[in-house]
């Protein structure tokens, strides 16, 4: 028996990146979950399958609220509720590459808020009947260290996620009445195959491990001990916080 055993998870952008590690830590706990993105999602589903664990991929824009809902319906057809809800979905490594904000467009604004916040809303306001129908729920959603640094030459993500901080502390308030948990998970620069794969990345890996207490980079499996916390009972009287997972880079 798994510490989530028994939990219905749905991880937004599982398909890909982090999101590959928080389905698989959540699956490998027990939890039943559902996968969607916009990306192929065969593979992750048919590895947690073959761990033994139960999976549903779901194709799904977070940022239209028809798919975001038939995403939420297909996952309570294949497992009958919803307990945790991951808003992992943003764009961040195939955002363009870094400037300064006198030349973002208005098409690279909106492609950062329409993805890393109004998916956050659409699929927070799309699980909120079931969770309320069960009586519990939590929501997890994934913000970024960075929005503690102001970071210079992305200032479409950074704000992205600052939004989604302020969001995670009014939600938590909204969602207490139902005895719905609201938290956030704040990485550091974490190495992807998608960073890996970026120009200068030994650059930017570097500047990032020169400013944590701990001296290496960030893996995904980094962040899979605190989404399980959070997607947990252990964690049942714990929301409105923002956990920031990143070596001690940014203190918060």
């Amino acid at each position: 028996m798994g510490r989530l055993s028994g939990r219905v998870a749905i991880v937004t952008g599982g398909a890909e990146g982090i999101g590959v590690t928080y389905a698989k830590a959540l699956a490998a706990e027990a939890a039943k979950v559902c996968i969607a993105d916009i990306r192929p999602f065969d593979a992750v589903v048919s590895a947690i399958k073959a761990a033994g664990g139960e999976a549903i991929g779901q194709n799904c824009d977070v940022a239209d609220a028809a798919q975001v809902a038939a995403m939420v319906k297909a996952t309570i057809d294949a497992f009958g509720r919803v307990d945790v809800l991951v808003n992992n979905a943003a764009v961040f490594a195939r955002l363009p590459n870094v400037k300064h904000f006198e030349h973002l467009s208005r098409d690279e604004w909106d492609l950062a808020f329409n993805v890393n916040v109004r998916g956050v809303f659409e699929c927070t306001k799309a699980v909120l009947p079931q969770m309320r129908k069960q009586g519990s729920g939590k929501v997890i959603n994934v913000a970024s260290g960075t929005a503690f640094k102001g970071t210079a030459g992305m200032l479409h993500y950074v704000a992205s996620k600052g939004a989604v901080v302020s969001m995670t502390r009014s939600l938590a308030n909204e969602l207490g009445h139902d005895n719905i948990t609201c938290n956030c998970i704040a990485p550091g620069l974490v190495m992807t195959d998608a960073i890996l794969a970026q120009s200068g990345i030994d650059h930017i890996r570097s500047g990032a491990i020169e400013t944590r207490f701990l001296k290496r980079q960030q893996k995904p499996e980094d962040l899979a001990g605190t989404l399980v916390y959070l997607a947990g009972s252990d964690s049942d009287f714990v929301t409105g916080q923002i956990i920031v997972v990143d070596g001690g880079s940014a203190l918060h």
